[in-house]
């Protein structure tokens, strides 16, 4: 079986975010065993899974991926939208849309220090949806 919801997040600041409450939330009544898919549908913002312990890996992910992928690098012929754009589309495509995660006894098999992420590459990036699938 399926089910598949599509949540709006609020708007977040710039930066890397741990949404996992937020996720968990919503996931009421996930069955014992399955996979749960997270697409985001932006290409200016990504999520992933990383640590949820130490709020300055957050910081080291914003400051890291600003270093490799500058805002309003000379190179950038799409700049219509302001100079975080282009830089926002690069990160996201390197980050990534999706993730798939795995259900154990109704609750989703995240390791202990692990948390799943909203990557806000845009000064304004405004709501981000997401479209939550739930595989059993």
């Amino acid at each position: 079986m399926i089910n598949q919801i599509e949540l709006t997040l609020p708007t977040f600041n710039r930066g890397y975010h741990i949404i996992t409450n937020i996720i968990e939330r919503e996931l009421k009544d996930l069955p014992q065993n399955g996979l749960v898919n997270i697409f985001i549908k932006h290409t200016s913002a990504a999520i992933t899974i990383n640590e949820n312990a130490d709020p300055s890996v957050t910081v080291d992910f914003e400051n890291f991926m600003n270093k490799l992928i500058p805002d309003g690098d000379n190179i950038y012929t799409h700049t219509m939208e302001g100079p975080d754009d282009m830089a926002a589309h690069i990160k996201s495509s390197n980050i990534g849309q999706s993730l798939t995660i795995p259900i154990t006894n109704y609750k989703l098999n995240l390791g202990t220090w692990q948390g799943i992420y909203l990557c806000e590459f845009r000064n304004h990036g405004g709501n981000r949806k997401l479209v939550i699938t739930i595989y059993y």
